[in-house]
């Protein structure tokens, strides 16, 4: 698929700004979508949509198809019929410059159950149709989602495979007698998932309507426990007693000298293979609804990635081995036509693996990514350079892993690295936030996106993520309320059109 010459913000939906301690796909969400618009943002780039799991991290979903409960807005749902204007009027005093997950989520779960509670005895005949259409649509993935979730929280939210062992093991007795001891939890989570895909796909609509196309995010990897483990044991890497063979992980790098261990367990692909990669099928399918621009998460994975001994401590006694390859996007290609996906092809690589990913991404025309951030250790020929770039890239000032660009350049990069990206932007490093994004905008990238905190100019305090760290502050970063006005997009507009990005009717 050809990508035009764009531009656009990252920003994950629970930054956004609100009354409820977390950004949700209320009113916020539609200002975010009318600022880009104005500002002459073709992108609006957002982080996995799926419930987070351990640390809150959007990357160890316990669900990966299914949605975040916790970005549904509770004024949409009185909006709706399924709250009163009273059920919001008690609100916490929560922070507004961070997410405080302990509080929020009994408040917001109390809300949810509040609602399902008052759909279930007030619904129209209208609601209650689209409630079932919704669950005949995505039967395939919803039926075992909201058994597996009724069933954590039935067993104090331990991991499936600490729970009985006919349970464990899926055993058809075992299931049917879960699903009718269990059917009102298991209705109350399906009807979560519908309020989700609902809110979701009207802010989708709202901003395709203003020129606004959506920049989705799937994990390569799911969480041990998850929904997609324990529902497709086969699909996994999984010994006969349903204990990791391997897990996945990175070798050393950048951001770590023992590597990153994340722990989640490895595919089998030649079983994959056999059916024609149904799974990932149907997994990017739905995500393609959800966005129109999917970036996958540590792409090199589907060449060759790391096999990291289960129980091992750290990343380091690892060892390569070969992904599918073009096998799985041919079959994409095949089911979905010419996708647009982001291939992230970051980290560190020999020559041989990094000729592989490029031809892998070259072969379905998937652009890689570059980051401003890595440019400016090394020499002229540090590949991360704007002046080192083909068209076939999308560059980023940085990512949700890196600190803002004010934090590296006040905090986190090295005296030669500050001295370096002055020098070549031509700087005293006064708003160095906007020099990055003038030399991302500015580079032969077809696409360049700056993270909301660069926008901003915030600072490392804004960080949103430090990888190998668990808990906070990650994760938690919030947008002020009174962050965006007029002169805001303005500069930014002004920044998109004189370097050819925005869009000739906009």
């Amino acid at each position: 698929m050809q990508f035009p010459r764009r531009s656009g913000v990252l920003l994950h939906p629970t930054c956004l700004p609100g009354r409820f301690g977390i950004g949700d796909l209320g009113d916020a969400a539609f200002r975010w979508i009318d600022f880009l618009a104005s500002a002459r943002q073709t992108y609006w780039q957002v982080l996995p949509l799926s419930p987070t799991g351990y640390g809150d991290s959007p990357y160890q979903s316990p669900a990966t198809f299914a949605g975040n409960p916790l970005l549904i807005s509770p004024e949409k749902l009185s909006d709706a019929g399924h709250l009163s204007r009273d059920d919001l009027q008690v609100v916490p005093d929560f922070p507004t410059d961070r997410v405080d997950f302990g509080r929020v989520i009994p408040h917001k779960n109390d809300l949810l159950n509040r609602a399902f509670e008052n759909f279930r005895a007030r619904a129209s005949h209208e609601q209650r149709d689209a409630f079932v259409r919704f669950c005949r649509a995505h039967a395939a993935w919803l039926d075992d989602v909201a058994l597996f979730t009724a069933l954590k929280e039935s067993h104090e939210w331990r991991a499936w495979y600490e729970w009985e062992p006919d349970l464990v093991a899926r055993k058809p007795a075992a299931l049917k007698h879960a699903r009718a001891a269990f059917a009102d939890k298991i209705e109350n989570q399906k009807y979560r998932q519908w309020q989700f895909f609902e809110q979701w796909l009207a802010v989708k609509r709202y901003a395709n309507a203003r020129g606004v196309r959506i920049i989705g995010d799937a994990p390569i990897y799911v969480a041990l426990d998850s929904a997609d483990v324990w529902a497709n044991p086969e699909q996994f890497l999984l010994d006969e007693n349903l204990q990791p063979i391997a897990v996945a992980g990175v070798p050393p790098d950048y951001f770590s000298a023992t590597g990153q261990l994340w722990g989640n367990p490895l595919y089998r692909w030649k079983e994959m293979a056999r059916d024609h990669f149904a799974w990932w099928l149907a997994r990017l399918r739905l995500a393609f609804t959800q966005a129109d621009v999917v970036r996958i998460d540590h792409f090199r994975g589907f060449y060759n990635y790391w096999q990291v001994p289960f129980g091992e401590a750290t990343a380091v006694k690892g060892r390569w081995s070969k992904g599918p390859g073009g096998r799985l996007f041919s079959a994409v290609t095949r089911a979905l036509g010419e996708v647009a996906i982001i291939a992230e092809d970051l980290g560190e690589f020999d020559d041989t693996s990094r000729a592989g990913v490029a031809a892998l991404r070259a072969q379905f025309g998937y652009p890689g990514m570059k980051v401003l951030q890595f440019a400016f250790g090394g020499d002229a020929t540090n590949p991360f350079l704007p002046h080192n770039y083909t068209r076939d890239f999308v560059v980023y000032t940085g990512t949700h892993d890196n600190d803002t660009t004010v934090g590296w350049h006040q905090t986190t990069s090295s005296d030669a690295e500050r001295a370096h990206a002055r020098k070549y932007l031509r700087t005293d490093g006064a708003e160095i936030a906007w020099d990055f994004m003038r030399a991302a905008w500015s580079s032969v990238a077809h696409t360049a996106i700056a993270p909301a905190q660069d926008l901003l100019s915030l600072g490392n305090d804004a960080r949103f993520n430090n990888p190998s760290t668990f808990g906070a502050p990650n994760w938690r970063w919030r947008m002020s309320p009174d962050a965006l006005n007029d002169d805001l997009a303005a500069r930014l507009a002004a920044l998109t059109t004189i370097y050819g990005r925005a869009p000739r009717n906009s």
